[in-house]
């Protein structure tokens, strides 16, 4: 009988104290709530195989697929600042890896599957809740260009976990990564001065998603360097689209350039830079403007992991690393600015002051971000004007725009960057609200319509609305 998942894992044959063996916690009366068949293909998996109960059974954690190794990974983090040394996966488990159609090594991991000894007192479960934001939310992050984690299966468990809310219905998430390598992962080796498991994890990543270090003269530093530019394309890229990560912690900021772990993300409505939605961020550390310094901290305790195997000499070792680390700023820039001025349709020689002018306009008479950018597309001008509480101020930055495009903006290129649909919190929580309810319609046209965000689509005219003012969501939640 074939192998339903083709696994050949590598991460479990790393030294047993990069990780804790587990299975996942029996549960009740699992229900598969929806399946992403286009990834299984991607990931060389039977789609018609999804809607088995043998699939049922894996992703529910009740059965262990032929070649799966299940585990749960170690790693230490920053939380707010704070620095924790053991954190791990309290409530996951890593099934294996796949090799995909393209030739790329991918993560199968559980959300939601029971306590681990990185559980931390936690019952390792998950409400319904937080699985079916993260399928929303990472999915449509997808279709919208991000590198990202995606969403291969979300069940319902038939069981109840106590929250601050109550009691809520179980759900187990089945995410796919590059790879779950945060900078925590290394945190963790280096806070306990275990020298020879971060070479071996070093080596490891090297080899996996940045291969061509290897050859290079200080593969370490070069490792360093490449994991600088991809966060420094990732977060202008998340900026663009109005994406605010909530928990830019360091054991949430993957190696690999990917968005993982979404907990209270959210899409802004209205813009202002100083946004926040985490409930848990009361200070604003990791609100919409303050993600590249954030980006920036994080990457420079990923430095520090890497430090001695730079250079024997501490000083050489510093100093390399911190010339490195001296290039995230411009890098950021240059893809901030390019993201920017393509939303406004402008040259990427063009001056930037319209771009500064044009978000300053917005922060000013809190216009919806989504909104005016796509309506900034369009020949009538009626829908744009509609945003503003004072449209003589839209007035004369117009007019100022028209100029730096000479009145002829290529609008098609400008749709390819603005999207017409976001996954807005409001419809997120209407989704899980009707299916607290058993009612998983919304949930299932939600993750439909955001499949192509860029294209306007009548049948789902309604999720491009931003919020009526009794539908506002000001603060999102972890969900742990």
């Amino acid at each position: 009988m074939p192998t339903p998942i083709p696994f050949d894992n590598t991460y479990a044959r790393l030294p047993e104290r990069f990780y804790a063996k587990q299975n996942a916690a029996a549960v009740p009366a699992p229900k598969l709530l929806r399946a992403n068949s286009a990834l299984a293909v991607e990931l060389g998996i039977d789609p018609a195989w999804l809607e088995t109960e043998e699939a049922l059974d894996v992703f529910s954690g009740k059965q262990i697929a032929a070649g799966s190794e299940p585990l749960a990974q170690a790693y230490a983090g920053h939380q707010f600042g704070g620095f924790v040394p053991q954190l791990g996966d309290g409530r996951a488990l890593l099934l294996g890896e796949v090799v995909d159609q393209n030739g790329t090594r991918r993560d199968i991991q559980l959300k939601g599957s029971g306590r681990t000894p990185f559980s931390r007192g936690g019952d390792g479960k998950s409400a319904l809740g937080p699985v079916l934001r993260e399928y929303i939310v990472s999915e449509a992050v997808h279709a919208l260009g991000v590198p990202t984690t995606r969403a291969l299966a979300a069940v319902s468990t038939g069981e109840s976990v106590l929250r601050q809310e109550g009691h809520l219905a179980g759900g187990i998430f089945t995410r796919v990564a590059s790879s779950h390598i945060r900078v925590g992962t290394f945190q963790y080796f280096y806070a306990s001065n275990d020298a020879d498991a971060l070479r071996e994890l070093a080596d490891y990543t090297i080899a996996r998603h940045y291969p061509d270090a290897a050859e290079s003269d200080n593969p370490y530093l070069t490792l360093l360097e490449r994991v600088i530019e991809a966060q420094a394309k990732l977060v202008p890229h998340w900026m663009s689209l109005g994406f605010i990560h909530g928990v830019m912690n360091t054991d949430n900021t993957a190696i690999s350039g990917e968005t993982i772990d979404y907990g209270p993300c959210a899409f802004m409505d209205d813009f202002h830079p100083q946004c926040v939605f985490s409930s848990i961020d009361s200070n604003g550390r990791y609100a919409w403007g303050s993600q590249p310094n954030m980006a920036r901290w994080n990457l420079e305790r990923f430095a520090e992991t890497l430090l001695s195997l730079i250079s024997e000499d501490s000083k050489t070792a510093i100093e390399k690393a911190t010339t490195a680390l001296g290039t995230f700023s411009g890098q950021f820039r240059s893809e901030y600015d390019k993201r920017f001025l393509a939303k406004f349709g402008l040259a990427e020689d063009a001056p930037l002051d319209i771009v500064r002018s044009g978000l300053s306009l917005l922060t000013k008479q809190e216009v919806d971000f989504t909104l005016f950018f796509r309506h900034l597309t369009y020949e009538n001008r009626n829908e744009l004007n509609a945003l503003f509480k004072d449209p003589a101020l839209l007035d004369e930055w117009y007019a100022a725009w028209e100029a730096a495009t000479q009145s002829n903006p290529n609008t098609a290129a400008m749709r390819q960057s603005n999207p017409i649909l976001i996954p807005r919190n409001h419809r997120i929580e209407q989704a899980i609200q009707s299916a607290y309810g058993n009612d998983f319609a919304p949930f299932n046209k939600l993750v439909d319509a955001l499949a192509k965000p860029y294209e306007d689509r009548a049948e789902y005219a309604a999720y491009e609305k931003a919020p009526k003012p009794e539908e506002i969501v000001h603060q999102t939640f972890c969900g742990t």
